[in-house]
């Protein structure tokens, strides 16, 4: 769903309500929990709370200077600044995210983009520590459309080109061809590659869908 569909303002709202949301369901994990493996990569839950940090401390001069920095290396770029969001401990990692959260400073890229740093590692994070919340389907829906229409940070275009792809508690569809089904959180969290996700979809292309996130993830 373009900004032109909603406004910046609500998308921004959006996101707020979104981080609102995950600081919340933070509060009071032990250690064990924080130090636990996210589904973003390598990275434990304290590291995708201090990346969330991170994105919404780090404006366009100051995000374009670091990428220069990195030589163009965005992962070494995105382990320098979540460093240096990081706490000493998991309760000032928090901390510094809770400060976040009414933030609007992002990196050059339509808002709707943003919404989807939240929505996506939000659940990266519920996901492994078995925590059911998941983002309002108006919010999945915003992100699910942005993603099935081009590709950003994630090839989500390319993962469902040549499928429908369709929710099952929501407005979102998109393309043609062969059926994926499933919710709005699911199809969203299928096309920004997380695997495991594709468990929870179901429909003739859902196999497809699968292998396409396993091939892109074993190419890297």
């Amino acid at each position: 769903m373009p900004d032109s569909v909603l406004s910046r303002d609500a998308l921004w709202a959006m996101a707020h309500a979104e981080r609102a949301a995950l600081a919340a369901d933070l509060v009071g994990l032990d250690d064990e929990r924080w130090h636990r493996a996210s589904l973003c990569g390598s990275w434990t839950v304290e590291e995708v709370v201090a990346h969330l940090t991170a994105a919404a401390s780090v404006g366009r001069v100051r995000w374009v200077t670091s990428v220069v920095g990195a030589r163009f290396d965005f992962d070494k770029h995105n382990d320098r600044r979540k460093a240096e969001a990081l706490g000493r401990t998991p309760a000032e990692t928090l901390a510094r995210f809770e400060a976040i959260i009414p933030s609007t400073t992002s990196a050059p890229g339509p808002t709707v983009a943003w919404l989807g740093e939240v929505v996506v590692h939000g659940q990266d994070i519920r996901r492994p520590l078995g925590l059911p919340a998941t983002p309002s389907v108006e919010a999945g829906t915003a992100v699910a459309e942005f993603y099935a229409s081009r590709d950003f940070t994630v090839p989500s275009h390319t993962f469902i080109e040549g499928l429908r792809v369709e929710a099952t508690d929501g407005p979102f569809a998109a393309g043609t061809g062969p059926l994926v089904r499933g919710t709005t959180i699911a199809l969203v969290m299928s096309m920004a590659g997380r695997g495991a996700y594709c468990d929870d979809l179901t429909g003739p292309a859902a196999p497809t869908l699968r292998d396409r996130i396993a091939a892109d993830r074993s190419g890297r």
